[in-house]
């Protein structure tokens, strides 16, 4: 058994280091570990690149970690919508680094990660200024363009129970990013509402397995 199931958020993220690709689970607000997410603020490590679909909601979760100071770059599809001021003010500032990147494409690169390909074409973003710079080819007469996978040093994700050895399900759209993300980093934190005894959850209905998850806390309050 490699998964640890860990006593508080603060024991899950302890090692995570300065400089390090933090994948962040979460659609909004829906499956964002803001437990961990919190502890990795009191956690104090900086420098952070951070992939995630959004670059923060509000003032709590990744936004919070946003307003630290902590983040040097964001990858993301959205980082722009109705309540994203913290990143927004450190944009306008040139406080933090943005790449964006069409949402499929992110998922895509995520998964090429977990799966060991060296780069993948694809037409979304051919002809706009997302392929500035990057290999475009024609291919059955359409334009495509070269884009390369995304790891990350660790990925926080949010699930909604888990069993003791670290297998994970997930509930309803709250699932989003966190299957392709558990694939794509060298160590996987999750976040959950409850842990059971091993065996309790069907194995046909596992979305992430164990072997994919190194640390489990199990946090009350989320859903």
């Amino acid at each position: 058994m490699t998964t640890r199931l860990c006593a508080h958020a603060d024991e899950a993220v302890a090692d995570v280091q300065d400089g390090a690709t933090v994948l962040v689970g979460g659609f909004g607000m829906a499956g964002m570990p803001v437990a961990l997410i919190d502890a990795l603020i009191r956690q104090g490590a900086t420098d952070l690149t951070v992939v995630s679909n959004n670059a923060g909601n509000g003032d709590t979760g990744l936004a919070a970690l946003l307003a630290k100071g902590r983040v040097r770059k964001v990858i993301c599809s959205f980082p722009r919508q109705a309540d994203s001021w913290v990143f927004d003010g450190l944009y306008r500032a040139g406080r933090i680094e943005l790449e964006v990147v069409p949402q499929g494409t992110l998922a895509e690169r995520l998964r090429a990660a977990g799966a060991g390909i060296g780069a993948f074409f694809c037409p979304t973003g051919a002809g706009t200024l997302l392929a500035e710079g990057k290999e475009v080819r024609e291919i059955d007469g359409r334009l495509h363009v070269l884009e390369y996978p995304i790891g990350g040093d660790v990925a926080l994700i949010g699930a909604h129970r888990a069993d003791r050895m670290g297998n994970l399900v997930y509930r309803k759209t709250a699932r989003n990013f966190g299957p392709v993300m558990a694939t794509a980093a060298t160590t996987v934190v999750a976040q959950v509402r409850e842990v059971v005894e091993t065996g309790e959850i069907d194995p046909e209905t596992v979305v992430t397995p164990s072997i994919f998850v190194d640390r489990v806390v199990q946090v009350a309050d989320h859903s």
